[in-house]
């Protein structure tokens, strides 16, 4: 009888201490990515910032990738690792759409109401599957202020296809398209340059011959939009919400 009650506490202590932490998947495009260099390199993205916000009882992997779309984070294969590493209890942050507008590109582009729906529908469908949970948002606004001071919209229909699919599916979701917008307004056409990468010949050392940048993510704009993204996460009740400082 001792020997198996012994038998089952360790049985139990494996169990227990053997859990794997949940983890936080990325997948997305450049806005969200890490970038090299980061010590010396002003511009980073958003997810590149988002776990200082976190505790250390979840794990994030951020596998956005520059210029990738819904379709080439598929072809490319950078699905498949993500989707191999699911399990019970993680969740995926779901971003694209800036790429997917790149009609001069077959490799990227997809049609918003056709390729695109399919694709985000499939993420989801297959992050489910894993018993993981899908979170979708839209892309961030691009910083392009008319003469008279108005910030226009660059992405046309593709957000609208975010909100759709989320709404028929009921996925979480969260409008970082709205979010990042009114940030935008709010630093006005001039202050907003410091949430981008505009810097003067000789500026800084990593761009010796200046930027003008409106749609990438300087530090104080990274940091800006993670922020936005927590914002948007915490009402969810998905249970990503324990894991924010």
């Amino acid at each position: 009888m001792k020997k198996l009650l012994l038998s089952l506490s360790i049985l139990f202590s494996v169990l227990i201490f053997g859990q794997k932490k949940p983890t936080l998947f990325l997948i997305g495009d450049s806005t969200m990515a890490n970038k090299d260099n980061p010590e010396k390199n002003p511009e980073h993205g958003w997810g590149q910032v988002l776990p200082q916000y976190f505790t250390t009882d979840i794990e994030i992997q951020n596998h956005a990738m520059n210029g990738r779309s819904s379709k080439s984070f598929r072809t490319e294969g950078r699905w498949d690792k993500v989707e191999k590493q699911l399990k019970k209890g993680d969740f995926v942050i779901i971003q694209f759409g800036h790429n997917d507008q790149k009609v001069k590109d077959s490799t990227k582009f997809t049609n918003p109401y056709t390729q695109y729906r399919a694709n985000l529908e499939r993420y989801v469908k297959e992050t489910r599957a894993k018993g993981a949970t899908p979170i979708l948002m839209t892309s961030i606004v691009r910083r392009d202020f008319t003469e008279n001071g108005v910030l226009t919209d660059t992405h046309g229909n593709y957000p609208l296809v975010v909100r759709l699919v989320a709404d028929d599916m009921k996925v979480p979701f969260v409008d970082m398209q709205l979010l990042t917008e009114q940030m935008e307004i709010a630093a006005g056409p001039e202050g907003s340059k410091k949430l981008h990468l505009h810097y003067k010949e000789g500026e800084v050392e990593y761009y010796p011959k200046g930027k003008d940048d409106d749609t990438h993510l300087s530090t104080l704009g990274a940091e800006s939009v993670a922020k936005l993204a927590l914002k948007g996460l915490k009402p969810l009740k998905t249970g990503l919400e324990k894991y924010i400082k």
